[in-house]
């Protein structure tokens, strides 16, 4: 038990060192040594399969010889009648030439277990006692090959030709120390060809290891260049597909950045200029009654009126952009909630019904079935009230705002129709991006911040769903808005 515990240990400690280690865990070594193992085993297997099918191809076809050619004198013997009269030359020789051929010993048994030729002249006349002789009179055929001792004993019967009686047997001995050293020469061989391939498939994997992980090198170092801030470099990589895609997939990842830097500097520009603008107001109006000592008290009055309003707008852009803020924070900050959607609009609805009718536009709201989802309220309704505000502010006297609200298995749709003044072509792709104004005097005075359409747009993106916008310049905005029925989180 102790001992399983301690080879555990080790063996764990053997994979912490090896994940520890740099080079060790880097993917050029682990391509190499895949490379290595993928090359080299299947040669090692190829050389064993080899030479041990050429030993037993070897021995089988000697077997195979000396079966054939110990058949050819058992039927000698039966037709010569040589255990009638074993002294035959021609047949002694025949036997005596089968033996120095394969150097081996050749032992004839007769019915009565008595050797009556024995190439070697060691056992003639005695009687044999072998469990396989015995075997073979009952017509049982025997091989047996000895590895230590090198040599293989093959018993065959002498057959009558017509009755098929067992009337002797033929003992074969021979050596297989020819088969061997053969085979030792085609192992050394097959070992040094195989030594020599492994040697080749190791250089051939060290440059081939090389050559693929090349291009990460040149990745790393476009990282590291990134890191420091530099995002006008691209990547080239040449090679395989998958480098490719990926150098592509960073190039689109730089170009994003770089827009995104873009966008984070005129964000600011715009901060500071939309800050600023309210200020410089407040500023020149108050220099301008500091400069009056006898200004009446119509003008102080008009003054501050003016004075407020620039402060109730400078009031707006700081909500709009602390609103901004909260929605760019992680989707951890969302508070959901299974909402009656129906409800939710009604709300909305009820609360700005009154800024519509001072003008006279019509807002009507379309339910079309019942709705619950699962959705943060608060960001939800500042969202569809953004765009709600938008339709009624750039909209023409005794207009119209329809809302509609439908569903499907998975999503809820609102759409937000008007008949207001329109969005050009142009513009429709910049309107959700932060302080971006199609018209800006107008906006101004109707009190946008420019920020509206940003934060519905990023409180959409909050649910994971999306909005759309169609429009046509004198013939009104609808803005489509998709939201899973179940968040995602």
């Amino acid at each position: 038990m102790n001992l399983n515990i301690y080879i555990q240990n080790g063996v764990l400690a053997i994979f912490s060192k090896v994940k520890s280690n740099k080079f060790l865990g880097s993917m050029k070594a682990q391509l190499l040594a895949v490379l290595i193992l993928v090359g080299s085993i299947p040669m090692i297997i190829f050389a064993m399969v080899i030479i041990s099918t050429y030993n037993e191809q070897a021995h089988n076809q000697r077997i195979s010889e000396l079966k054939y050619h110990g058949n050819m004198i058992a039927n000698l013997l039966v037709s010569t009648g040589y255990f009638s009269s074993p002294n035959s030359k021609e047949v002694n020789t025949e036997i005596d030439q089968l033996a120095e051929i394969y150097d081996g010993r050749i032992v004839v048994v007769d019915s009565g277990l008595h050797i009556v030729k024995d190439t070697y002249g060691l056992e003639e006349g005695k009687t044999i006692v072998s469990e396989e002789v015995i075997k073979c009179f009952r017509g049982t055929n025997s091989t047996y090959i000895d590895s230590d001792q090198q040599f293989v004993e093959i018993t065959l019967p002498i057959a009558h030709l017509e009755t098929k009686e067992v009337i002797g047997v033929i003992v074969m001995s021979f050596s297989t120390k020819s088969i061997i050293s053969i085979k030792q020469i085609v192992e050394s061989k097959a070992w040094v060809l195989c030594i020599a391939i492994v040697i080749a498939v190791i250089m051939l994997a060290i440059l081939y290891s090389f050559y693929v992980t090349k291009p990460f090198k040149k990745f790393t170092s476009s990282i590291d260049r990134l890191t420091e801030g530099y995002l006008d470099e691209k990547l080239t990589v040449s090679g395989f597909t998958e480098m490719k895609n990926i150098s592509e997939s960073f190039n689109h990842m730089i170009v994003r950045m770089q827009k995104l830097e873009k966008s984070r500097q005129e964000f600011v520009s715009n901060v500071s200029h939309e800050l600023k603008t309210p200020i410089t107001s407040i500023k020149v109006l108050a220099d301008s009654l500091v400069m009056q000592e006898d200004a009446p008290i119509e003008m102080y009055r008009e003054f501050m009126v003016d004075i407020t309003d620039e402060i109730e707008r400078e009031n707006k852009i700081i909500n709009d952009l602390l609103s901004l803020v909260k929605l760019d924070k992680t989707a951890s900050e969302m508070n959901i909630a299974s909402i009656n959607i129906n409800e939710l609009l009604e709300q909305l609805m009820k609360r700005l019904r009154p800024i519509a009718a001072k003008r006279n536009i019509e807002v009507v709201l379309e339910s079309y079935r019942p709705v619950i989802a699962e959705v943060d309220e608060v960001k939800l309704s500042l969202a569809i009230s953004n765009l709600i505000e938008n339709a009624i502010k750039y909209n023409v006297d005794e207009g119209w705002v329809r809302v509609s609200l439908n569903a499907d298995h998975k999503f809820f749709y609102i759409k937000v129709s008007d008949s207001g003044v329109g969005i050009p072509e142009d513009a429709q792709d910049f309107i959700f991006e932060r302080f971006y104004r199609v018209d800006k005097a107008r906006s101004r005075e109707t009190g946008g911040t420019g920020l509206g359409l940003s934060i519905t747009r990023n409180a959409i993106l909050m649910h994971r769903g999306a909005i759309k916008v169609y429009s046509k310049v004198n013939e009104g905005t609808t803005f489509t808005v998709r939201i899973p029925l179940s968040y995602i989180a």
